[in-house]
């Protein structure tokens, strides 16, 4: 989810621990448990920094290991022992547990879009993104506001608002989640031009009711399309080259990493008079009629690197970032 959504997620299991007496008899207590759900919510998300790092490094762990197992505990364990240095006395049991579920729900939330988390590490790598809630869901967003406005103007008592807002979340939920099951399930039936051992992968929009699709051929070859009111659209098709500069690009550490967080890559190799351009662009991200999430690099006819590239980004900004003269 997108930083302003795990914030008033961190609010609202702050309202919701009021059900806990053990936190609302207590106004230390209850102020450490407020301040714990806030920072629980947001720290899996520390690796942010890795940004000045470089893009690279950034693509590669970004919802890596600050996203863990192992995270899971180590976040709780830090932000529950800080907070004790400065309130004496509180139940750190449950202050522990209050923290611990905001850091889960942080990732738990994540697994759902399309960036995804590898939540699973260390027993594996592997990126977990269900691509069933958008990154920015206007109703989770606007329902913890609402929940958050009534608590503060004492509109009603949080030990109702909050049971009854997360009710409301859970089969929020569970019905995203069976609709994108069952619609994915059945994108074949859709499409006229299914042939045997095609994979449709099902992305969610902003738009409730607006679906991307890709669709991965046996030959290696993506379709992009748009399913919407139940009527799916072929909008592009993308055709993977086969060149040694494809090969070549991979040794690459900018190319690496876009390899490593994303399997919807689709590589294109244009000549030049000085030498090579190698695009790779995840095809999950069309916007526009282009592919912004890339990775680039320019070589030399013995494919030696000359400049890389590798992020979001449009064709004018590209040639900015990169040196070679394209013309």
């Amino acid at each position: 989810m997108d930083t302003g959504t795990h914030l008033v997620i961190g609010l609202g299991l702050a309202g919701l621990s009021q059900i806990d007496p053990s936190v609302s008899a207590d106004s230390a207590a209850t102020t450490a448990v407020f301040i714990g759900t806030v920072i629980g919510s947001q720290i899996p998300d520390v690796d942010g920094l890795l940004r000045f790092k470089g893009n690279a490094t950034y693509i590669r762990n970004h919802r890596g290991r600050s996203h863990s197992l192992p995270a899971l505990l180590i976040w709780t364990l830090l932000i529950t022992g800080a907070l004790a240095l400065f309130f004496h006395g509180i139940p750190l049991l449950h202050l522990g547990m209050w923290v611990g579920i905001a850091v889960c729900f942080h990732v738990f939330s994540d697994c759902f879009n399309t960036y995804g988390t590898q939540a699973i590490r260390p027993f594996s790598e592997k990126w977990v993104s269900w691509n069933i809630i958008h990154i920015f869901d206007p109703f989770i967003f606007s329902s913890h506001i609402a929940a958050i406005f009534m608590w503060s103007f004492h509109v009603a008592s949080p030990k109702l608002v909050f049971p009854s807002l997360y009710g409301i979340i859970a089969l929020y939920y569970i019905w995203r989640t069976l609709d994108h099951y069952i619609v994915e399930k059945g994108l074949y039936r859709k499409d006229p031009t299914f042939q045997h051992g095609d994979q449709y992968t099902l992305i969610v929009t902003f738009n409730l009711y607006v679906w991307n699709v890709v669709k991965r051929r046996a030959d290696g070859t993506f379709q992009l399309g748009e399913l919407k009111n139940s009527k799916l659209k072929w909008l592009d098709t993308v055709r993977c080259e086969d060149h040694p500069a494809v090969e070549a690009s991979k040794k690459n550490e900018d190319i690496q990493a876009l390899l490593y967080f994303s399997s919807f890559t689709c590589a294109e190799v244009k000549e030049h008079r000085w030498g090579y351009e190698v695009r790779w662009a995840d095809v999950r991200y069309r916007h526009r009629k282009q592919y912004p999430f890339v990775g680039v690099i320019h070589m030399d006819h013995n494919y030696k690197t000359l400049d890389s590239y590798v992020g979001w980004v449009n064709d004018t900004r590209l040639e900015k970032k990169l040196r070679v003269d394209l013309y």
